[in-house]
């Protein structure tokens, strides 16, 4: 609630919380100028006789200013030698900068959080940054929004990612513009973002999953084998990535990969901690990325390393190579595939929910350690090629 305390002509303060704001209607005559038709600036006080002095001379320096905007626009003689306004006549928005309220939100936000809370938040505001620059907040408008949706699917971002993207992006805004008491909205809620992009995400055929592994083991470089790992195991792009040698158990009676957090990425849920069994081109993948890496502990160093995951630049590279080889392929594709694989199999509900990590569908189904190694191994032998 806005409380109205003190008024007299083209002057105004009121009351948010405990803090003053000035707010002014500015002139029709020079609002051409401005984005808004009206200004809100914090006071920064919580004093009322503060507020008033610093109203005052707020608006003398703005009628001064507006006076000298009316004289440019009239024919007035020797208008060349007139004097270009300093740096101080010029009224500059009193919000602050897209990455200050990053800084905020961090801080406020972050606690006990994961370091990929941090580097997600920071890459997502930076594609903000990156387009139109670090203003004030309350200069970025729904226009720019739009254009950094486009721009985001334009490099070939999925629509998911770009929806995770707005999500951190409208996070920030809204919580410097509640904490700070702004008088702005947010320029990025009503930007419209497509479902995805058929819809329902169909799957891969089993015609094109084998002729995509045939062609990644071709290539046998490590953008081709992240692929074939995945296309065969159901793992979730990020989760393949952030995999360190140790997670991994190759010489193993029953090879697996033990799916666990780790500082440079999380998991999504509870139920993404989970053994996950090697086989067939996913078996044939991990091997060959063995051979080819030297002593680091991290499995995929050309998108991950100890710091973070660059999960947005992979899914754009690799879904544009899936995209020219499989019209509605994308990397999450091999997930649904992975599910009518293991249903064509026989293989049981419950264990193609622990296998691939999604949540238990029941309170029952949550109690006991779940189903054996050997099991779930011997299930997944069922989605081989022959």
């Amino acid at each position: 609630m806005y409380k109205l305390v003190y008024k007299f002509k083209r002057h105004y303060i009121f009351k948010r919380g405990e803090t003053y704001y000035f707010s002014k209607q500015v002139p029709k005559d020079v609002r051409g100028h401005y984005c808004r038709s009206r200004m809100v600036i914090c006071l920064k006080t919580q004093s009322e006789s503060l507020a008033i002095k610093s109203a005052s001379s707020f608006l003398s320096k703005l009628e001064e200013y507006w006076a000298h905007l009316r004289l440019t626009t009239i024919n007035l003689p020797a208008s060349h030698l007139l004097r270009a306004p300093t740096q101080s006549q010029r009224v500059i928005s009193d919000t602050i900068k897209l990455s200050e309220a990053m800084e905020q939100y961090c801080r406020l936000k972050g606690a006990g959080k994961a370091d990929t809370f941090f580097s997600s938040t920071s890459r997502n505001i930076n594609e903000v940054i990156k387009m139109f620059g670090d203003l004030p907040i309350d200069q970025y408008s729904s226009q720019d929004a739009g254009k950094l949706r486009d721009g985001l699917m334009d490099r070939g971002l999925t629509t998911s990612s770009v929806k995770r993207i707005f999500s951190t992006i409208r996070a920030v805004f809204n919580l410097s513009i509640n904490e700070r008491g702004l008088n702005c909205t947010n320029p990025f809620t009503r930007t419209f973002l497509p479902s995805e992009e058929s819809g329902k995400r169909a799957p891969i055929s089993l015609i094109d999953i084998k002729r995509i592994q045939d062609e990644c083991f071709k290539i046998k470089d490590e953008k081709r084998l992240i692929i074939a790992l995945i296309s065969d195991t159901g793992m979730r792009l990020s989760e393949a990535l952030g995999l360190s040698w140790d997670d991994v158990s190759i010489d193993h009676t029953y090879p697996h990969i033990k799916l666990k957090p780790h500082p440079w990425r999380s998991l999504k849920t509870a139920s993404s901690s989970r053994v996950v069994p090697l086989v067939g081109a996913s078996y044939k993948a991990i091997n060959l990325i063995k051979k080819q890496q030297d002593k680091s502990n991290i499995v995929f160093k050309l998108y991950c390393n100890i710091d973070r995951c660059k999960s947005n630049s992979a899914s754009a590279t690799l879904n544009k190579w899936l995209k020219s080889r499989v019209s509605n392929g994308v990397m999450h594709s091999f997930r649904h595939s992975m599910r009518d694989r293991l249903r064509n199999a026989d293989v049981n509900p419950e264990l193609i929910d622990e296998i691939c990590g999604w949540s238990q569908q029941s309170v029952g189904q949550r109690y006991g350690n779940g189903y054996s190694l050997k099991h779930k191994y011997g299930s997944m032998l069922g989605i081989i090629f022959k």
